[in-house]
């Protein structure tokens, strides 16, 4: 446990929130209302890793599938990491700052991906750096969000996905999540430490799970150790939120991207579906009541959005024909039954909720 952990540790905050039941916060549980109110959650299921050097731009930008060429200080992008077969590796969020530019994925599928990238820089003039244990990152959103961050920064980031960098650290605003808008503060150990009490007077301290509800119900899927190279970016609607880039040339799978965007009408996309179950997983399978034989999809995300009574949100890769031809079960097609919801984003060659 690292300096960072343990105080999270003595705040109350245990790490293994896997079993726990519905919002989570460090003293008990929540509800989807106290949270929205105002919420901070110390995102310690994230790592970083840092790209330095005169050839770094040029080299992620010829291995992900966004612009890194002219990604700008002011602002933070979705990519993604695909194998040649164009199946995600890897979903990221990446910035720049004057000396370095960050990725930041899932912890648990961070050293695979360093070392694949490692692999490729060969002779270029990259150095890759793992800066997860330097840096906190604190996830913050709900509507008093934007009060409790005045203490450290004059403004704020005013669309998702801009940045600005202070002496505080860095601030990017997200998709807004709870009906409000949603930050990232990437911060020195020191001042996460420092803030932690001013900021538990205006929010509630919370459990990573509930970012991750947050995630999932703004639609942005997260590639995790299950779902490592199932998915096309398309099939989780990454080109829809802007994580792809079709005029940014080539990268690993790009000319399976590249068909898969402009050969026909797609046949696989990613909804927003809530289930009336506890448990429930990424890589956990989907089936059709017309056809219980085989699955037609597969759990991305899920997280418990109530214990009581039981909910659980989900984002499922799906065939769109299953969603138009009935009934979704999960788990078998003896499993609750998927309710679909809205995305925050129009969905083409998909049907409506």
């Amino acid at each position: 446990m690292n300096d960072w952990q343990q105080f999270i540790s003595e705040q109350g905050g245990p790490f293994d929130q896997a079993s726990a039941p519905g919002l989570t916060d460090f003293g008990g549980d929540a509800s989807i209302e106290t949270v929205a109110a105002g919420f901070f959650s110390p995102l310690t299921d994230l790592g970083l890793l840092g790209f330095s050097g005169e050839e770094a731009a040029q080299f992620l930008h010829g291995q992900l599938t966004n612009d890194v060429e002219h990604l700008p200080l002011t602002q933070a992008r979705l990519a993604g990491y695909c194998s040649p077969k164009g199946r995600l590796l890897a979903t990221l969020l990446m910035w720049r700052t004057p000396d370095a530019i960050l990725l930041q994925l899932p912890v648990e599928i961070q050293a695979m991906v360093q070392k694949r990238l490692q692999m490729f820089i060969l002779r270029a003039k990259v150095k890759q750096t793992d800066v997860t244990r330097q840096q906190a990152i604190l996830g913050i959103g709900g509507t008093a969000a934007v009060a409790a961050l005045a203490n450290w920064f004059d403004v704020l980031p005013a669309a998702p996905y801009d940045k600005l960098d202070t002496d505080a650290g860095t601030l990017i605003r997200v998709t807004d999540g709870f009906g409000a808008p949603r930050y990232q503060w990437i911060t020195t150990i020191d001042q996460a430490k420092a803030a932690w009490p001013q900021l538990c007077q205006t929010l509630r301290p919370v459990a990573p799970s509930v970012w991750g509800l947050a995630e999932i119900e703004a639609g942005v899927p997260q590639v995790v150790q299950q779902t490592q190279e199932k998915f096309v970016p398309q099939m989780v609607n990454f080109e829809l939120i802007g994580g792809v880039n079709f005029k940014k040339g080539c990268y690993p799978g790009q000319e399976i991207v590249a068909r898969s965007q402009y050969l026909g009408k797609l046949k696989r996309r990613m909804i927003l579906a809530r289930v009336a179950a506890d448990s429930a997983h990424p890589g956990m399978e989907v089936f059709s009541s017309t056809d219980p034989d085989q699955p037609c999809g597969m759990v991305v995300n899920a997280e418990l959005r109530s214990s009581q009574p039981k909910e659980m949100a989900l984002l499922v890769e799906i065939k769109t024909a299953a969603i138009e031809a009935g009934p979704v079960h999960l788990g078998s097609v003896s499993g609750p039954m998927l309710v679909v919801q809205a995305l925050p984003y129009p969905v083409p060659d998909a049907p409506s909720a």
